[in-house]
């Protein structure tokens, strides 16, 4: 039998990851100190910040990862809390760069807007308010992370935020590490919104500079971590936001969101006129409420009219990639579809056509 010592013990704690920054405790400096005494194991884990909502979880994960060493007849977990320096090294870990980000001079520029970044982005927009073009983010979010794709949100509309609220998790609230932002998770999402800023109800009254300031800490002083997608729920219209985001991402795909009518089809051109001069790809658009299936009969109404979808994707030689159910009915507690209904089935469908654009590098 192996002897039993402190890198035997580190080795079966490596795979244990903080819940939140999903990186190995061990690599983080999170395991303070190792003592073995015989067969028992004293180990103290540090965690980030005084009350941690999951210590319990890495508590038992590391009971159990000692207990199951050949020759441990006993094990004691001891939680900690990191001191203002442990804290700095854990930042320093989740946000360093390699050697080769820093020969390419970005050495200080956020992970994700590095231009090696393999996360691809897509905004979505629309034209005016009112068309579910947040609701189609949501549901498309979720959907991606059902098939698989490791998925952030940003919900760049400053003034309108409504991401947190559709995924269930308005009340909740980021942990901040040495001015590090860990992403709220929601259904297997990554989210961040002015929303976890902000007291209930209270307007944000700002001008243009400070609306693309904030949108630039979502990515600088946040920690994202590594995905597969960034989908970015706009405000409507070209205003500043939109542009900030052209200038940020000047390779990222958009979907435009619409609604039959033709009023929300010809400001949705707009929106999709402004991508295409800024040089974005528009990967496709959704027509969203295209019609409502009667619960009883299975029929389909057109509620209100049709063909808007149709009009902007002629406009914009593109394609309509998902024409969207309205079924309020079929709604849970949040803004979420289940996979079961027929709107759920048509964000199924979307996530995998637009999966595929992404996996295509078609969207950045």
């Amino acid at each position: 039998m192996a002897a039993l010592t402190e890198k035997t013990v580190l080795d079966a704690l490596r795979p244990i990851q903080d819940p939140e920054a999903h990186r190995s405790i061990v690599d983080l400096g999170m395991v303070r100190k190792v003592e073995i005494d015989g067969g028992f194991v004293t180990v103290e884990v540090a965690l980030t910040i005084k009350g941690c909502p999951l210590h319990t979880v890495i508590q038992d994960e590391v009971d159990k990862a000692v207990r199951n060493l050949p020759g441990v007849t006993d094990c004691r977990v001891i939680l900690a809390t990191m001191t203002g320096e442990e804290r700095a090294r854990f930042r320093d870990v989740l946000q360093g760069g390699t050697g080769a980000e820093q020969s390419q001079g970005v050495e200080g520029v956020p992970p994700l807007l590095r231009p090696n970044v393999q996360t691809r982005f897509v905004a979505v927009t629309s034209g005016k308010g009112g068309v579910g073009k947040s609701t189609v983010t949501a549901n498309l979010a979720l959907a991606l992370a059902r098939d698989g794709y490791r998925v952030g949100v940003i919900d760049a509309d400053i003034y309108g935020f409504s991401i947190p609220g559709l995924f269930g998790a308005a009340d909740r609230k980021p942990t901040v590490i040495d001015e590090l932002i860990m992403p709220v998770q929601a259904e297997g999402v990554k989210i961040m919104s002015m929303n976890f800023f902000v007291p209930e109800n209270t307007p944000v009254i700002w001008r243009g500079p400070m609306l693309g300031k904030m949108l630039r800490n979502f990515f600088a002083e946040v920690h994202w971590g590594d995905l597969d997608v960034m989908l970015l729920d706009l405000p409507p219209g070209t205003g500043d936001v939109a542009l900030d985001v052209h200038q940020l991402l000047p390779k990222a795909g958009e979907l435009i969101v619409t609604t039959p009518q033709r009023n929300a089809a010809d400001v949705a051109v707009r929106a999709g006129m402004m991508a295409k001069k800024t040089g974005h790809e528009i990967l496709g658009v959704v027509e969203n409420m295209a019609y409502r299936v009667c619960p009883h009969c299975g029929g389909r109404d057109e509620l209100f009219g049709r063909g808007g979808g149709q009009r902007v994707a002629d406009e914009l030689k593109v394609k309509v990639l998902a024409q969207i159910p309205l079924q309020p009915e079929t709604l849970g507690e949040t803004g979420l579809y289940e996979p079961d209904t027929p709107a759920g089935q048509a964000f199924d469908d979307l996530a995998k056509i637009v999966g595929g654009l992404v996996s295509a590098g078609l969207a950045g």
